[in-house]
């Protein structure tokens, strides 16, 4: 299980270090955006990757997901906080998300185990 946060951000990091070679102004400024965006300001950046994780699991995008559960986790959000965003994330998106759902608790589990090992 352990493998499955390793892949994961090892392959992002693989990739966004790709991307941002590109020296694309376009992508680095809207890679800059984000990172901005999630930075502490009038709203917390526990309250903001709770947001992310909801809206994330709403639009269906599973790398999304398991970034701000990783985010999640790194600002110590425990998992009876996770589970309230997973079921805010249940009732805004519809059944639709609960498959999205299953892979965010296995990720989320895997974070925990990691942490743990």
């Amino acid at each position: 299980m352990q493998d499955l946060v390793s892949e994961f951000n090892e392959y992002r990091s693989k990739m966004n270090e790709k991307i941002l070679a590109s020296d694309n102004k376009v992508i680095k400024r809207f890679f800059n955006l984000d990172t901005n965006a999630y930075a502490a300001g009038s709203i917390d950046v526990k309250s903001k990757e709770m947001i992310g994780l909801a809206c994330s699991m709403v639009l269906r995008c599973d790398d999304c997901v398991k970034y701000h559960l990783g985010k999640c986790h790194e600002v110590g959000l425990t998992t009876e906080q996770v589970y309230e965003v997973f079921a805010l994330a249940n009732l805004i998106g519809g059944s639709i998300v609960i498959p999205h759902f299953r892979r965010a608790v296995e990720y989320w589990e895997a974070l925990e185990i990691e942490t743990n090992a």
